[in-house]
């Protein structure tokens, strides 16, 4: 155990050592290395030179070193060797040199008083200590004395002695009265740097018994008290009424009252003294002064200036200290005390002294053999220090010979060193003052190369920075190190490398292809060693998005980006500072992956926000600065000067503008006098004033307010100014916005805008109403009212001007001469219609009307214009009358003419005109009657296409909603379209106007045809109403013979009857002109769907289906449609899965329907044996087969033998001979024998989307699976449904009977 603690203590010894090698031979700190390494002793730790210590307690005397081997240690006493074994008192600590000497068992610290030095010694050498000088403490009671009272008179100095006694060490002093309060001081009253109390001049209110002066020693924590100091102060108020009782009148006034003196120094004596300081300590300088008044002390250095920064004044500025004196702090300090009668100075002289310090202090050496050293030891002082060399604690000059070393004064120089030259050397440099001793040691070391980098190192670096790859050595003599890329590289030269002396390679900017192994190796003249490191090179961190300057209003909210970029193998962390500091620990910071957010931000939010990104190899940052901005501060300290009558300057000072300039201030006045707390606005300033010079008024009791304005908006009010009340005056201003207007034909209202309370000037505010009649030599009538706004003048004629006036007077006289206005007495009805009223019929909706103006003084008023009333009276074409509906026009002013807008065509209006004044409308004229001529009709209400067959189409229209004359005709015009969309040749038919309905035949079949229908007055034609219908395709698939086949024409047969079909038809739906596929529906089952759809479009589609599995990115899979069926079976899909549907036509680019989406039924599950594999599952099958194809044979028989179903009855009784079912097999019409109207066809319920009827059709038909497409399927996939067409059964016109479900109507009903 005790050997392992050595060994420990080695170690630490030998890293403490190293840290201060500046030798030929560098030792690297590798623990493992210094275990093998020897080392001579090297102190390590030690007590302090002058050492006091406590006499109740042990004296422990510390003295560590440390050397491999480890060192033994011995000690002397007062120069001789101290033999500890000898003393029971004292031992020493285990594998240490420090000395406990037992006190607290008996012993003296008295007796233990001496210089002890330490010395550490092991194969290599002897390390000593410093001389140590073991005192210990002494804290002596004060010397009896007997205390005499101080009288002191009024104004007189006086000091307090304490002269404590002498202790180790010195106590310290301080003043206490027997409360234990300490006595207050002052520049009057203050203690010295000696513990004296100073008065510089006593006041009455010194008197007390209680002066105690306590002397604290530290080392034994014990307080000395002194006796307590009575001192009593005369005044010369009692002194004089003493000697007045005891003197003659004659010699009363021999006491002279208090009276002041010019200093005089109480510390030091004389005009001049000495100081000596040692260098580094601090100097203390103190004056202290009499006089009354108290003096007041200044200090000076003559001939210089006072050191800054160590420079400071204590005691009230009594005591100067300076810090960290130097020599270049000698000179003469000058204290000045002065008062009012005068001043006294004192010149100190100080001089500095050094006790040594060191220049070069000599440092440890590490030799290799044969090399060569110096140990340097260079010191400074007042006086300068005498140098002394030791060797092992000897002085040289009798130590034992090295050839090697050659002492040079301060110096030791080593040549050609071998293995027994180690040891250690003793520097001492001392004068009258001090001494330094300091230990180096020479270690001369033989060891072959050693590499203490850890091998296959990593080193990881940042593009574009400097790589450093260690390769820590040691060896003695000091190996060469060559530096290697690869297993098999040449050898590292060129600018592109660097290699310093501790062998590190540094490549100054690391690029990607810097990367790799690399070899170092290091040899001696004793061996050679290598070690391999490995280098990558990491892509740098960069902040790609930085944080912005913001400028955010207070309470908002704001955020910061910091998005970075690095190396996809380093892991950043990103922490945001404000100022430089961590955020606020506030819940309103929210930090994000990438940006930091601040909630209802605040005035403290302001500041600048870092974001800094670290790796484990680099660190980047960014900054932007958040600055919050409000509205101002409101401004303060309102002060009024210069007051005037009219005038006063308002001054303030401005408020926080909260970063955002204050662009201007806004005054405003309230009138206590006449609107108490209504703030009214007085001017604005710019920002940049802080004064404005206001206008008053008179008669105002004035208080002012200021608001500060930035870009942010307006701070609140400042409080209000002092109250200021301008002087009464006369009116400044009459009364604005008069005006005379009657209001009755007998009466002028004269009306005006009253003043403002302010606008009063005084009190007693009234108004002198004056009025006369205009053009007529009358006097001005005039009436004082009170504080009004109006005033009526009654009895006037009817509607004559007035010249009328309003001034203002109050109690101290007439506002100015006001200005006259013109105004008008009351009007009256006009009594006079407008005369020779005229029509002039423009056109069939326009019309100019004419009269003659009505004579001024008939209008009895303001000519405001006249109005015509207009109503239609019938229409000519449909001889009906309505509800009258009168319009209004107005013209306004002294018009004689208007126009009649919005007439209706072919009708009979009546009118009249009247004048309008101010007070309402004069007596209407005769009315006149005047009629509008003939116009074009309105197009037809409605035009309907029914009943379309191979070569014919039904059109139906209606008459036109407004005729706007009498209808002459109607035009029909129509052209073909072909399946590309282009028009054939237009053709027209004239139909006779009773007409409503047209049948047109010789149409070409399958044919689409645009239609355009309008109806003609004797004016013109009307405006056209277009339809588009197809005829249906030829049922055989045969061409009937046509004339003009080829020009999408045949030669047209059409018939028109007079009155509308009494039974409707049924109406045919037209295609659109677009393609398109619709009403795609889905039916699934468990591993298959049906797939139908709706086409409107060219003919011959040739149709395909498309499908995948919903969600997927994969491609569309295609399926192409036998023909041009409409349905179609998806197979072989996956039981629960969603997919996605949708059909497209073939060469019509990018034609499509829109996407459905169904999903297929679960999966069931399945058993061990498949039931359709077994043999009594097939021959079951079998029979029922069989029993069904006989039941159908039997079924087959009874029908051809004559059984007929209702609806072959019905066809029997209504036969058609134009429409009847085709058979099958030659084409030919022949019995059609369904069971009921609503039964599926034998083959398919639908027909292919070009409308024709086919003889062959695909073997999968919807007989395989249903019946219509709007058919749905049970939850086995079986195919239920009906027709989704209706079929409307309508009374037939003539000889016409109700339509078998032909192929045709059956085709029609899926339109």
């Amino acid at each position: 155990m005790m050997k392992k603690m050595s060994m420990s203590t080695s170690k630490t010894s030998l890293v403490l050592f190293l840290c201060q090698i500046i030798s030929a031979l560098d030792v690297p700190l590798d623990s493992k290395l210094l275990e093998e390494l020897s080392q001579p002793p090297t102190i390590t730790q030690q007590s302090p030179k002058d050492y006091i210590v406590d006499p109740r307690e042990n004296i422990v005397i510390q003295c560590e070193a440390k050397g491999k081997p480890p060192p033994s240690f011995s000690w002397t006493r007062n120069g001789t060797h101290f033999d500890i074994d000898k003393d029971a008192q004292v031992t020493m600590k285990p594998n240490s040199g420090t000395l406990v000497i037992n006190i607290m068992n008996g012993g003296k610290a008295e007796a233990y008083e001496g210089v002890y030095q330490c010395t550490a010694r092991n194969e290599r050498g002897a390390a000593v200590s410093n001389n140590i000088v073991i005192r210990p403490s002494r804290s002596p009671l004060w010397t009896k004395e007997k205390l005499e009272p101080n009288h002191v008179r009024e104004g007189d100095s006086l000091v307090l002695h304490c002269r404590p006694p002498v202790g180790l060490p010195p106590p310290i002093i301080f003043w206490m009265d027997n409360a234990f309060q300490r006595l207050p001081q002052s520049e009057r009253v203050s203690q010295g740097l000696n513990g004296d109390l100073y008065f510089s001049n006593v006041q009455p209110e010194d008197t007390r018994e209680d002066y105690i002066c306590y002397a604290r020693f530290n080392h034994t924590q014990t307080i000395q008290q002194k006796q307590p100091i009575s001192v009593k102060v005369f005044s010369m108020d009692s002194l004089n009424d003493t000697i007045a009782a005891n003197l003659s009148d004659t010699d009363i006034y021999g006491a002279k009252p208090v009276t002041e003196r010019q200093p005089v120094l109480l510390t030091p004596t004389g005009s001049t003294s000495t100081k000596v300081e040692l260098r580094g300590n601090v100097l203390l300088l103190e004056c202290i002064a009499a006089g009354l008044p108290t003096p007041v002390i200044r200090w000076i250095k003559e001939g210089g200036e006072l050191p800054a920064n160590r420079t400071f004044f204590e005691n009230f500025k009594k005591t100067l200290k300076i810090i960290d004196v130097s020599e270049a702090d000698s000179g003469n300090y000058k204290c000045i005390a002065r008062n009012a009668l005068g001043s006294v100075h004192h010149v100190i002289s100080v001089t500095v002294k050094a006790a040594p310090y060191w220049i070069t202090a000599p440092r440890n050496l590490v030799l290799s053999p044969g090399e060569d050293g110096t140990l340097i030891c260079r010191a400074n002082g007042s006086p300068k220090p005498s140098i002394s060399w030791l060797a092992n604690g000897v002085p040289i000059a009798i130590a034992p010979e090295d050839p090697s070393r050659k002492v040079d004064g301060d110096t030791i120089i080593f040549s050609h060193v071998q293995e027994r030259s180690s040891a250690v050397y003793q520097c001492n440099a001392s004068n009258e003052y001090g001494y330094l001793l300091a230990n180096a040691f020479v270690n001369v070391l033989a060891e072959p190369p050693r590499i203490l980098t850890p091998a296959n190192k990593l080193y990881q670096v940042i593009a574009d920075s400097p790589a450093l790859l260690d390769c820590a050595y040691f060896g003695s003599p000091k190996p060469e190190i060559e530096w290697f890329k690869g297993v098999k590289g040449s050898i590292l030269r060129g600018n592109e490398y660097v290699f310093h002396d501790n062998g590190t390679l540094e490549i100054p900017v690391a690029q990607k292809s810097n990367a790799g192994t690399y070899t170092c190796v290091a040899r001696n003249e004793l061996g050679k060693i290598q070690n391999e490191v490995q280098l990558e090179i990491k892509d740098p961190t960069m902040i790609i998005k930085q944080p912005e300057y913001k400028v955010i209003q207070r309470y908002g909210q704001v955020s910061f980006e910091c998005i970075i970029k690095h190396d996809s193998t380093l892991l950043p962390t990103v922490t945001w500072l404000k100022d430089n500091d961590e955020l606020p620990d506030d819940e309103r910071f929210l930090v994000g992956k990438d940006n930091l957010t601040i909630m209802n931000v605040t005035d403290k939010d302001d500041g600048t926000y870092t974001c800094i990104v670290n790796t484990t190899l680099d660190s980047v940052s960014a900054s932007a600065v958040l600055t919050v901005v409000a509205r101002p501060n409101p401004p303060f300290d309102l002060e009024l000067t210069g007051q005037l009558e009219r005038s006063i300057d308002l001054s303030w000072i401005p408020g926080d503008e909260n970063n955002s300039p204050i662009t201007s201030f806004v005054v405003e006045f309230e009138d206590a006098l006449h609107e108490p707390g209504v703030w009214r606005y007085q001017t604005e300033v710019p920002g940049t004033q802080t004064m404005a010079q206001l206008k008053l008024s008179p008669y105002v009791n004035y208080s002012f307010r200021v608001i500060a304005v930035n870009r942010i908006g307006r701070s609140q009010p400042s409080e209000p100014s002092e109250q200021y009340l301008t002087k009464s005056a006369s009116p400044d201003e009459n009364p604005a916005n008069v005006q005379g207007i009657g209001s009755e034909p007998d009466n002028l209202v004269i009306t005006w805008e009253p003043l403002k309370g302010f606008q009063s000037n005084g009190p007693g505010l009234q108004y002198k109403v004056s009025w006369r009649q205009k053009d007529v030599d009358d006097e001005w009538t005039s009436v004082i009212v009170a504080n009004v706004s109006k005033y009526i003048v009654s009895g006037t004629p009817t509607f004559v001007p007035y010249e009328v006036k309003v001034q203002a007077l109050n109690d101290l006289g007439y506002a100015p001469e006001p200005s006259e206005v013109i105004g008008h007495s009351g009007e009256d009805l006009p009594m006079v219609a407008p005369g020779n009223v005229q029509v002039h019929v423009i056109n069939s909706t326009l019309a100019k009307v004419h009269w003659d103006p009505v004579p001024l003084k008939s209008v009895r008023g303001h000519l405001q214009g006249y109005k015509v009333y207009y109503w239609k009276v019938q229409s000519l074409s449909r001889r009906s009358r309505r509800h009258i509906e009168k319009k209004i026009l107005t013209f306004r002013g002294n018009k004689t003419f208007g126009m009649l807008p919005g007439l209706e065509p072919y009708s009979s209006y009546k009118l009249n005109v009247r004048v309008v004044n101010g007070k309402g409308e004069g007596p209407a004229s005769p009315d006149k009657v005047f009629k509008t001529p003939e116009g074009v009709p309105s197009s037809p209400s409605f035009l309907k296409i029914t009943n379309p067959t191979l070569d014919s189409l039904t059109l139906e229209w209606g008459s036109p909603t407004h005729p706007n004359g009498v209808l002459t005709s109607y035009t029909l015009k129509f052209q073909p379209i072909n399946n590309t969309h282009e028009l054939g040749p237009l053709v027209e038919i004239r139909i006779p106007a009773n007409e409503s309905s047209l049948i047109l035949k010789n149409l070409n079949y399958s044919t689409r045809y645009k239609f355009y229908f309008n109806a003609q007055t004797s004016v013109g034609s009307g405006s056209q109403i277009t339809e588009e219908a197809v005829t249906i395709m030829d049922e055989a698939g045969i061409l009937r013979p046509a004339v003009g086949a080829g020009k999408g024409y045949s030669e047209i047969l059409f018939a028109t009857s007079p009155v509308m079909h009494t039974v409707r038809p049924t109406f045919y739906k037209v295609q659109p002109l677009y393609p398109r596929i619709r009403n795609v529906t889905t039916a699934a089952a468990e591993t298959y769907a049906n797939i139908s759809w709706e086409y409107e479009g060219p003919d011959h589609a040739n149709f395909y289906v498309e499908y995948g599995v919903a969600g997927s990115k994969e491609d569309w899979k295609k399926e192409i449609v036998n023909g041009s069926r409409s349905f179609f079976v998806l197979k072989g899909l996956t039981p629960g899965t969603a997919y996605k549907v949708r059909v497209g036509a073939e060469g019509l680019s990018g034609f499509r329907s829109s996407e459905d989406v169904f999903e297929t039924g679960p999966a069931m599950a399945s058993r061990q044996v498949d039931i359709a594999t077994q043999g009594w599952f097939i021959g079951l099958m079998c029979a029922v087969a069989l029993l069904i194809l006989i039941l159908l044979i039997v079924c087959f028989i009874r029908r051809n033998k004559g059984g007929k179903y209702p609806v072959k009855e019905k066809e029997d009784a209504h036969a058609d001979p134009e429409i009847q079912p085709m058979k099958e097999d030659d084409g030919t019409f022949g019995e059609y024998s369904d069971a009921e109207d609503h039964k599926p066809l034998k083959k398919g319920s639908r027909t292919p989307s070009d409308r024709t009827v086919k003889k062959e059709d695909s073997d999968d038909s919807l007989v395989d699976y249903g019946e219509g497409v709007n058919g749905q399927f049970n939850e086995d996939g079986s195919f239920i449904g009906q027709y989704s067409g209706k079929k409307e059964k309508e009374p037939a016109e003539g000889n016409e009977s109700s339509e078998a479900p032909s192929p045709v109507n059956a085709m029609n009903s899926f339109v």
